[in-house]
């Protein structure tokens, strides 16, 4: 929810705080670097020292975070106290998704309550821009940040009480290298598809994305030499848990593209407030959070691999369906399309947390639910970067070149009806093409999960004991 209401506050907060452009990205985009740079360091340092000491840790710092952020008085105080906030959301992710799986032993009992996790993060996120407008409309911004309050004091006080500490029992040494390497290469490779996306490529870009990337080859090939690897990237040799990462991270990118774009189509284009196109969400949303819920059930009934497939051609037709979008009409064709995506999108993320935790040994579920976890804010982040980028490029071939997205276009002074239909068309060619790809991605993914997914016979198989051995039932 805090993510997805940061956007609808931004202009509030420009209005207040004043922040250059390139602070203004800063502010977006920090909480999603400090977070994905560090995923897969805290998800192997909780199983280590304590998961749940990691969750009440974080849990601090995410509250203390929002508090600086509510009431920041410049755009550099906000900044940190965003970064901040991304540091306690590194710890919480993978240690929550841990814990649950060692309150669940119950393999069905288990699979439910990732379900249930995972429809929280996409309750949230749809609700987010309901409620940031209901509080920006009679508070100023501050208050988007200041919701998060009430949530972090409930968890200190019964989180102690309710959940129990689970750690490695023997953990081995940290390598302090590799949670370097690791959390400055996604830094640098992150930072360096943002910057291309925001202001194109750039000398200093590209040296910024070479170094990244350089940094996590090293990563990897440390980890293969490591008696107690911060990442056991053996787990990858087994088709059916890499082809279940590559869901996780290819569903964040479709995810993230088509709601960032249709978001833009029907405020700029269509003419609809932001309250009630996030109103037009909620059909899909629900959806979403249902199918996560039931995702469980529904893979009883038709076998995991099924469900897992099925969530990839759900995905792939409802993206399609925004195909039929035009300047004048889109609304139907955008629920139904949020309706049939939601479906494939609430087995992703139930399938492929569940997978993630109950391919590996319980001493390393933290490690391989930050891995998930890590696939998912890599998505949404490329999502954004990569599609988002393809549509503008299309924009600035087809458009009017009056200037290079669509709402510039729109705010420039004394414009023709004819240019101002010119940059819609234009940008509607871009998002076609965006989402296009991302439903071709879907579609192929599809295909390789037939493929690579042995069928299933039988009862599902246990959690496994042995770290890289990754059960076919899963």
């Amino acid at each position: 929810m805090d993510g997805s209401v940061l956007y609808l506050s931004m202009p509030s907060i420009t209005s207040a705080i004043t922040p250059t452009t390139d602070q203004a990205l800063w502010i977006l985009d920090i909480y999603g670097f400090v977070v994905s740079s560090l995923l897969i360091a805290f998800g192997n340092l909780g199983d280590r020292y304590g998961r749940l000491k990691f969750l009440l840790t974080g849990a601090v710092v995410f509250g203390i975070g929002s508090a600086g952020a509510a009431f920041a008085p410049s755009p550099e105080v906000l900044i940190a106290c965003r970064a901040l906030m991304g540091l306690g959301g590194a710890t919480l992710l993978p240690s929550g998704l841990a814990i649950i799986s060692s309150l669940f032993h119950n393999p069905r009992q288990r699979s439910q309550a990732i379900g249930i996790f995972a429809a929280t993060f996409a309750a949230g996120f749809a609700a987010g821009p309901v409620i940031g407008g209901l509080l920006l409309s009679r508070f100023s911004w501050g208050s988007v940040f200041l919701i998060n309050l009430p949530v972090v004091v409930l968890f200190l006080v019964l989180a102690p009480v309710l959940l129990r500490e689970v750690r490695t029992t023997n953990p081995g040494r940290v390598d302090a290298l590799s949670v370097a390497l690791s959390a400055v290469g996604i830094l640098l490779a992150v930072y360096s598809v943002k910057s291309a996306a925001a202001a194109g490529f750039s000398l200093t870009q590209a040296v910024t994305g070479v170094v990244g990337l350089a940094l996590l080859v090293w990563f990897v090939r440390r980890q293969f030499g490591l008696e107690h690897p911060l990442l056991d990237l053996r787990l990858f040799k087994d088709r059916v848990f890499t082809v279940a990462i590559l869901t996780g991270l290819l569903t964040l990118v479709a995810w993230a593209a088509a709601g960032y774009l249709s978001g833009i189509y029907l405020q700029s284009v269509l003419g609809y407030s932001v309250l009630a196109a996030a109103l037009l969400a909620l059909p899909g949303a629900a959806v979403l959070t249902i199918v996560c819920i039931k995702t469980s059930s529904i893979a009883d009934r038709i076998g995991t691999r099924s469900a897992l497939i099925a969530s990839h051609f759900f995905m792939g037709v409802g993206l399609l369906l925004l195909l039929l979008t035009t300047t004048e009409h889109g609304v139907a064709a955008f629920i139904a399309s949020t309706i049939v995506a939601g479906v494939g999108y609430g087995l992703s993320f139930s399938l492929v947390a569940d997978t993630a935790v109950a391919a590996v040994p319980p001493s390393r579920a933290g490690s391989a639910a930050s891995l998930a976890e890590t696939s998912n804010e890599l998505g949404n982040a490329l999502g954004i970067s990569l599609l988002g980028s393809l549509a503008a490029v299309c924009f600035r071939l087809v458009g009017p070149d009056v200037a290079d997205t669509l709402d510039e276009t729109l705010d420039a002074p004394g414009l023709s009806a004819r240019t101002v239909a010119e940059a819609e068309e234009a940008f509607l060619t871009g998002l076609h093409v965006a989402i296009g790809v991302a439903s071709l991605l879907c579609l192929a993914l599809g295909v390789l999960a037939l493929r690579w997914v042995p069928k299933e016979s039988g009862e599902p198989q246990e959690r496994v004991e042995e770290a890289g051995t990754v059960p076919a039932a899963h």
